[in-house]
């Protein structure tokens, strides 16, 4: 699918859940990998795309868009007869759409902003040279473990977070835990006896192996 360009690098965790999806999806893209370090997110051409000059911005012959959920939406939706159904299971109408929006919520209201900043700081902040905030670590910790808790619970009932099916609520979730995952923090997902199984199945997916590997291309 010529035309597809995401805007970014690949190791922004908003960029990692554009490129899964794309990935999910079997939607050949041009990744333009920003240098953020150099301000290119805040030139003029970029500001056109993305208005705020955050990552990651999305262009295909039809629209440029900018957020990473709505660009995943709107790829599923477009894409809707290739790969996974990542917005619910396919003939299961509008009962199965909104179990996934339902989950893909929670993730954007309850899991992303505790999970971001264990990420930042201890993914983000040593690359950067950056110091630790041991206080803000200890706090977001048991705010996602209070997350993470309910997730157990219900994954305790479906082998996903929105039914028997991997869908965009899932793959959403991947950029975060991954890089809590990698900083040492593993045991939060793996003490958990549901919420492991479902992160060891979703963090093998393919689609995300191939965003991970991504994430040491240079800039352009």
């Amino acid at each position: 699918m010529a035309g597809v360009s995401v805007f970014g690098p690949p190791l922004s965790t908003a960029v990692c859940r554009v490129l899964a999806c794309l990935f999910e999806k079997g939607v050949d893209f041009n990744l333009v990998n920003l240098d953020l370090s150099k301000g290119q997110h805040k030139s003029p051409d970029f500001l056109k795309i993305q208005p705020f000059g955050q990552v990651p911005a999305f262009q295909d012959e039809h629209t440029s868009l900018f957020e990473s959920r709505a660009i995943c939406r709107y790829i599923c939706d477009k894409y809707a007869d290739r790969g996974p159904a990542l917005l619910g299971r396919e003939g299961g109408g509008p009962a199965a759409r909104a179990q996934v929006e339902q989950w893909l919520e929670a993730e954007s209201q309850s899991f992303n902003q505790p999970s971001s900043v264990l990420a930042f700081y201890i993914a983000y902040a040593p690359r950067m040279g950056m110091p630790q905030d041991p206080a803000a670590i200890e706090r977001n910790e048991d705010k996602l473990g209070k997350v993470l808790d309910v997730y157990d619970r219900r994954l305790g009932e479906s082998r996903f977070l929105a039914g028997d099916e991997f869908s965009l609520a899932d793959l959403s979730h991947l950029p975060n835990a991954h890089f809590i995952n990698a900083g040492g923090k593993g045991e939060m997902f793996e003490s958990r006896k549901n919420v492991a199984r479902w992160w060891e199945e979703i963090s093998a997916r393919p689609a995300w192996k191939k965003t991970v590997e991504m994430q040491s291309a240079p800039p352009a």
